[in-house]
């Protein structure tokens, strides 16, 4: 046991720590805390041989060092006793209050999650852990010091494990750490996890640091003393200091630029913290006139900070002997939230129990909106995704047009926008104006962007729209949307296909509804409603003669759904004008009729039908290649019908050059034969063209032909096709 002392920290100096900064804690429960921790690990061993009991003092001693209350401290000593000693929840209220029992479950079903599956429990843990953290943040802080101390003692594990963990931390905790403002406790997270996802990169640039260590140090010490003469000339007293970044940031730089460790030429950061934040202004004017400042790589996040309250002037500049440095201005106030995040807002209050101020809780606007984000999604594997993309991506900053600022990952575009503000904006979203300039749906947004989003009411979110939405939130609205809009057509030709076989059958429909007698049916198939048992007929779940035959099923359901006089005469007008489809189909009555998105027909163009699983006849283009790939056995001979007086939907996408004008002249064309355009997107492709695309009605194909070209014959357009 002796051999393990030096790792595992001595209680009473985790008490000690405790009493410099809450001098009036309850010693006596965390000794209690500490005695009852000892007597229930007694005898457990980690998978190092060391006493169990060394894990809940580390991680207890971590919280020390983030300067928490006695309570913290005690769910640290207590976080395993719940999972791997089979204490009970009641127990622990009844030995150490609701408070510390409360944080004890929460750290207990967070670490249930493992983030790499994509299981509901999990995600539902995962959940429950959100709405622990809204409640009481000290939840999370617990569960961190936890994983950080795993993360140190990883090198016990067995290969398999130390490679989920590592992923579940690079991917969820460090990102989290960082979200939260510890960044001390990010960076080990980073650098432990680099280590074993990518064992030869972090050894081989261990080495190669460890080389030019002394290099670095004796720089480090010559730009410190310049820097802080610099500065103390202009009479700004302040605390210089430098350090070489942490691996992974060194590594994630070397992949993002695509170039080895000699050519990351920042490798070396510089802080200078100050007194007032006009200090720091001034800081920066006298290093820029000093040495010469590298274009694009100043940030300012004191007047923009980031969402976990982080405040700092970002500048890299060209330091002695040529050398890229990055230098970090801020004032004592903002260093201590940098480095301690939301633990340096820790409020204490009567009676010892810990919190955040309500002011400072107020600012972690992602926390509520992760939230709020999880009571809306159903799907658990959505919502695990969702986390990962909108918790922890590198946040991109726009504004509404009345300065309001809005927080997006790197890659939101528009329609992400658009959704922030509020679910039907994003339904209606038709594009935006972004510092003035009209953009379309695809634009990702830039720091800095002020964002106009323009509605159409007849403009509604499409399949496509989840190839480049990047927010949870926005990806989850349109999935919803989608699913919502399949439904209702699934129930509208259930209804018609159940429908139509009652009428071949000569039973009255009508009186199925009516009468009760469908919701019993409904039931009887196992549905929880006859919608429900609908939209199974219309996804082909089920068939329709299924349903008719548990209509069917009694001798009085037969008499009672027999139709009136009235039912069968207006049934004999309806079958008067059975091709209201537009559509006549040999050897083939009452069905119902769908046309083939993929290829759109319209009035004249030469068709096919196929007859297909709870859908009725779908429509085909003769010549479209996704008609060739279907069973020839579920063909159907089928016509346009002489009588047919309707227009159809079509798309057209016109290539053009970009040039001014030239959008002008094409929407002329189309308002000199007569159709009006619904919609239109257009953007202009990587190689300089612009690529167009129209929506509007055509009551035929041959309009259609004298339009596409009308549009070729304009000068600066190079193809027109429907789509």
């Amino acid at each position: 046991m002796a051999g393990f002392a030096p790792r595992a920290p001595r209680f009473i100096d985790i008490v000690e720590a405790v009493r410099t900064y809450q001098p009036t804690a309850d010693f006596e429960l965390l000794h209690r805390a500490y005695a009852f921790a000892t007597e229930k690990h007694d005898g457990q061993k980690r998978k190092s041989g060391e006493p169990y009991i060394h894990h809940p003092l580390c991680v207890a001693k971590i919280i020390a060092e983030m300067r928490l209350d006695a309570a913290s401290v005690c769910a640290a000593l207590l976080h395993d006793v719940m999972e791997d000693c089979n204490v009970s929840e009641e127990e622990m209220k009844e030995r150490f209050g609701a408070e510390i029992a409360f944080l004890v479950d929460g750290v207990t079903k967070l670490g249930r999650v493992n983030f790499t599956w994509r299981e509901d429990q999990q995600a539902e843990s995962f959940r429950k852990m959100l709405v622990a953290m809204a409640r009481d943040i000290r939840v999370v802080l617990v569960k961190l010091a936890d994983r950080l101390d795993n993360m140190r003692t990883l090198e016990h594990m067995k290969l398999e494990s130390q490679i989920r963990i590592a992923q579940e931390t690079m991917d969820i905790y460090a990102p989290l750490a960082g979200r939260l403002g510890i960044n001390w406790i990010k960076s080990e997270l980073e650098d432990l996890a680099f280590k074993y996802l990518f064992p030869e990169q972090y050894q081989e640039l261990l080495q190669k640091t460890k080389r030019l260590q002394k290099d670095h140090e004796r720089y480090i010490a010559d730009v410190v003393k310049r820097l802080q003469a610099m500065l103390a000339e202009g009479g700004i007293r302040a605390h210089v200091s430098g350090r070489l970044k942490h691996l992974y940031s060194i590594y994630r730089k070397m992949r993002q630029n695509n170039v080895d460790f000699e050519q990351v030429h920042d490798v070396i950061a510089f802080r200078a913290i100050v007194d007032t934040v006009t200090q720091c202004y001034a800081a920066l004017g006298i290093i820029h006139s000093q040495w010469i400042p590298i274009p694009g790589r100043f940030k300012d996040f004191i007047a923009l900070p980031k969402p976990n309250m982080y405040q700092s002037l970002h500048t890299t500049v060209i330091g002695p002997n040529q050398r890229r440095i990055e230098i970090q201005i801020r004032t004592h106030e903002m260093h201590k939230i940098a480095e301690e995040g939301i633990a340096a807002h820790w409020k204490y209050k009567e009676g010892g129990s810990g919190g955040v101020d309500e002011k400072d809780l107020a600012r972690f606007a992602w926390l509520r909106q992760l939230i709020e984000f999880q009571q809306e999604v159903s799907d658990p594997a959505e919502f695990i995704e969702a986390v990962k993309v909108d918790l922890f991506s590198d946040e991109v900053y726009a504004f509404t047009p009345k300065g309001q600022i809005k927080v997006f990952p790197r890659g939101a575009t528009v329609i992400d926008f658009a959704y922030a503000i509020h679910t039907e904006v994003g339904h209606h979203c038709a594009g935006a104006r972004v510092n003035g300039a009209i953009q379309p749906l695809r634009y990702q947004l830039q720091n800095g962007d002020t964002v106009e989003i323009i509605t159409n009411p007849n403009q509604h979110p499409s399949q496509d729209w989840l190839d480049f939405v990047a927010t949870g939130r926005a990806r989850s609205k349109i999935r919803a949307y989608l699913r919502a809009e399949e439904r209702k057509r699934s129930i509208k030709v259930g209804r018609e296909l159940v429908e139509r076989v009652f009428h071949k059958r000569n039973m009255s429909f009508a009186r199925f509804l009516k009468s009760g007698a469908c919701e019993k049916v409904a039931k009887a198939l196992r549905y929880a409603s006859a919608d429900e048992m609908f939209a199974g007929v219309g996804f082909g779940k089920i068939e329709a003669q299924e349903v008719f035959d548990a209509a069917m099923a009694d001798e009085k359901a037969q008499k009672e759904l027999q139709p009136s006089f009235i039912e069968k005469a207006a049934r004999a007008v309806a079958s008067m004008s059975r091709t209201a489809s537009g559509i006549s189909i040999d050897d083939v009555d009452n069905v119902v009729i769908r046309f083939a998105s993929c290829c759109n027909p319209l009035p004249g163009d030469p068709i096919t039908g196929w007859v297909t699983r709870g859908r009725g006849v779908t429509i085909h283009r003769r010549d479209c290649p996704r008609a060739m790939e279907l069973d020839p056995e579920r063909r159907v001979e089928v016509t346009w019908s002489e009588r047919l007086k309707t227009t159809r939907p079509v798309a057209l996408r016109v290539i053009t050059t970009d040039r001014p004008g030239i959008l002008s002249n094409v929407s002329a064309a189309f308002s000199e034969a007569g159709v009006n355009i619904q919609e239109a997107n257009c953007r202009v492709a990587p190689d300089g063209t612009a690529i167009n695309l129209f929506h509007f009605q055509v009551d035929g194909a041959a309009k259609l032909q004298m339009l596409m070209r009308k549009i070729q014959s304009l000068d600066g357009v190079y193809s027109v096709e429907r789509a």
